[in-house]
């Protein structure tokens, strides 16, 4: 990628500066900033306060927060009566193919960690591996003894319940059309005592490039 040697105008360097802290989301440092944009930090509060004056007179949704040495774009506070609205709408909850597969690793295959599931499946597993702990099917169970201390999972007593089983040990051998019965059962059962919906939905899978340590 080539290197832009071209000094930004005023408006094409609030241009980055908006679009550097939407992507970051957390606080971005003011000296960051200016070393990214190759101008002086004042230059960089100085379009920053003007920044804000602008979103207020825009009155927009979102607004700049100075913080110590840094800056973060945030929602305004009259906002927030909306997105608490919609966070807090229930959501009704799916077990994809994805949340299934991996379920199913867990289950059988119990205690083990996110590098043992992502080594069977091929890619990784973090987001379907959060929704099972968020639906109350899958938890911690310790650490394994080896470097890096890797996190264990395994079932819980909600998923023994919803599959009306006593011990893991009870599980059946499972086939197609079992799995798609043990989906059609727990969605069913879980329906209605969802978290609260995630900001982003399930991204697809990406190939596991590295093992958990």
């Amino acid at each position: 990628m080539e290197e832009n040697n071209k000094a930004l105008t005023d408006a094409e360097a609030m241009h980055v500066i908006e679009a550097i802290l939407f992507a970051m989301g957390g606080s971005v440092g003011t000296e960051d900033l200016a070393a990214v944009l190759e101008l002086p930090e004042g230059k960089v509060l100085g379009l920053i306060h003007d920044m804000q004056r602008l979103y207020e007179k825009q009155k927009r949704g979102v607004m700049i927060r100075e913080l110590e040495n840094a800056v973060q774009m945030c929602t305004v506070r009259d906002a927030y009566p909306w997105l608490i609205k919609l966070v807090s709408r229930p959501k009704k909850p799916v077990l994809t193919d994805t949340v299934m597969e991996t379920l199913s690793i867990i289950a059988y295959k119990q205690p083990v960690t996110r590098a043992d599931i992502e080594r069977i499946r091929g890619v990784s597993s973090d987001h379907a591996v959060n929704r099972l702990v968020e639906f109350g099917l899958v938890e911690e169970k310790g650490r394994l003894d080896a470097p890096g201390k890797p996190i264990l999972f395994g079932t819980t007593e909600e998923f023994l319940r919803l599959f009306d089983i006593s011990t893991p040990n009870d599980l059946p051998v499972a086939d197609e059309e079992m799995v798609e019965e043990f989906r059609r059962e727990a969605e069913d059962q879980l329906d209605g005592r969802a978290p609260a919906p995630q900001a982003e939905e399930e991204a697809e899978d990406t190939p596991s490039d590295e093992a958990e340590a």
